[in-house]
């Protein structure tokens, strides 16, 4: 690994982190709450940072990056980004320790909404403020966020593109990386902004509506409520988040499609399709349950109940209307399974995401065909175009590991006193980045109760789940740093 390469890369992260605090900042010098100082010294603290990587980097000579500078700026840089993003949490004394910061920023970053805070109102507007952005950043990725600039410091960013987008593939749409990035930005600037404005005509004020669209759009879920979007009583709202929470979870590149005006491409990818109709169906399965069980009297308000829920599951955001600990059994498993799925490949969302379910099924169809016609050249596709054997064999290896990671780790929380189906819900929720568990992990609840060193198991799934795993596991293993 050329490490002064990632100290350069790393140098600029520390800045976007630093400057992105400056928003935050002027919300609590108009308020003139506590949080003044901890942000400033915050900024402080990310710009010392970026002057110790620059000074320890090669600044002159162009630097090439390959897959193992990419793995260390992708894994490094988020650990150094809530790092510094802990301090205004700590300094303010919104958590009494540094643990719950970390733990804090780790779920904003990685879009996953867990929270230790029980009364979220009582919070400066500077603090929520900041929860919000931290969750925006993530949502694209403080790196995609940095490819745009990063031609201008001689790096060549594709390696950290790869490792940062979520999805089985990294396609680039555009010919030039950092276009790339400044156009993804643009449809996600765009989303943000549009639905403020619809919330804001919903009802909402103008910091909630920004704060709720920011935790929207990256498919987060922190609010500024302390009953989350329960708190906003009008079905309008509610309706207008489902649609952004369900456009979040739609592979972003797809929509370069729309604005080229290939609709009916959109509409026939197959990765849309399949996420279109498991989220109908299973919203539709979940309406017939509740309806009948007596628990919610009207067509539309079971509809709006059981779509919203469906839709923050299944696209990671987390959001809740309803406390469904209190849902029938059938339901709950349903959500089980939603986690497990998560959203489309390249969106803002966690889990596994659904393309990897339809190449793992199309595999097994292919090898029921061989077996039932040994002489048959069969070749499953996506899109009409093959699967090739390295996306077949990647698409299996990350279920394994993601298996693996989930057992050991319910194992490990088991180990502190906590109740089965809540350190398996709660390792999901982290390690799909969905936010709310089952259990004592709730919707209703927080992970303010959990030992120490099970917040930090759980911060370590969040980081290994937004990242897709393998590029974490590469940060652990030796030949990663050796030529």
């Amino acid at each position: 690994m050329k490490i002064k390469t990632v100290f350069r890369v790393m140098s600029l992260i520390c800045l976007v982190v630093s400057f992105a605090m400056l928003p935050s900042l002027c919300i609590a010098l108009y308020d003139g709450t506590r949080d003044i100082s901890a942000f400033a010294l915050s900024m402080l603290a990310g710009i010392f940072m970026s002057i110790v990587f620059a000074a320890n980097s090669d600044r002159k000579q162009k630097l090439s990056m390959g897959i193992r500078e990419g793995v260390g700026v992708t894994g490094f840089s988020w650990l150094v980004a809530s790092f510094l993003g802990a301090l205004p949490h700590w300094l303010s004394g919104a958590t009494h320790t540094y643990t719950d910061a970390f733990f804090e920023t780790m779920s904003g970053f990685t879009t996953t909404g867990a929270t230790i805070f029980s009364d979220i109102e009582a919070l400066p507007r500077g603090i929520l403020l900041w929860r919000s952005l931290t969750h925006w950043m993530g949502g694209m990725g403080i790196i995609v966020l940095s490819l745009a600039v990063l031609p201008f410091l001689g790096v060549s960013g594709m390696e950290m593109y790869k490792a940062e987008v979520p999805g089985v593939t990294a396609e680039k749409v555009t010919p030039r990386l950092h276009q790339t990035a400044i156009r993804l930005w643009s449809v996600y600037v765009f989303l943000t902004l549009f639905e403020t404005v619809l919330l804001a005509l919903g009802g909402m004020s103008l910091f909630d509506a920004f704060a709720h669209s920011c935790s929207t759009i990256a498919t987060g879920g922190f609010s500024t409520k302390n009953n989350s979007i329960a708190y906003f009583t009008s079905p309008y709202i509610q309706w207008v988040i489902i649609i952004f929470m369900f456009a979040s979870g739609v592979n972003f590149s797809l929509y370069f499609l729309l604005l080229q005006k290939k609709f009916h491409d959109f509409v026939v990818d197959e990765e849309f399709r399949a996420y279109l109709g498991i989220t109908i169906f299973a919203a539709l399965a979940m309406s017939v349950a509740l309806y009948f069980s007596g628990m919610f009297q009207g067509i539309e308000h079971t509809l709006r109940r059981t779509f919203f829920h469906v839709v923050s599951v299944m696209t990671t955001t987390g959001f809740i209307v309803e406390d469904y600990n209190l849902w029938p059994e059938f339901t709950k498993f349903l959500f089980v399974l939603l986690m497990f799925m998560g959203a489309s490949g390249g969106s803002t969302g966690g889990g596994c995401k659904v393309s990897r379910f339809q190449i793992i099924g199309k595999q097994l169809r292919a090898e029921i065909w061989r077996l039932l016609h040994p002489r048959a050249v069969i070749t499953a596709r996506m899109n009409g175009k093959p699967i090739t054997r390295n996306t077949m064999d990647s698409a299996a290896a990350f279920f394994v590991l993601y298996m693996l990671i989930l057992g050991a780790a319910t194992l490990i929380t088991t180990g502190f006193g906590v109740d089965l189906l809540t350190a398996f819900t709660g390792v999901l929720t982290c390690l799909s980045n969905v936010g709310p568990g089952l259990n004592a992990l709730g919707p209703v609840e927080n992970f303010e109760w959990l030992p120490g060193i099970v917040k930090w198991l759980f911060s370590f799934c969040m980081l290994a789940g937004r990242l897709e795993l393998f590029a974490v596991l590469l940060l652990f293993v030796p030949g990663t740093y050796k030529k």
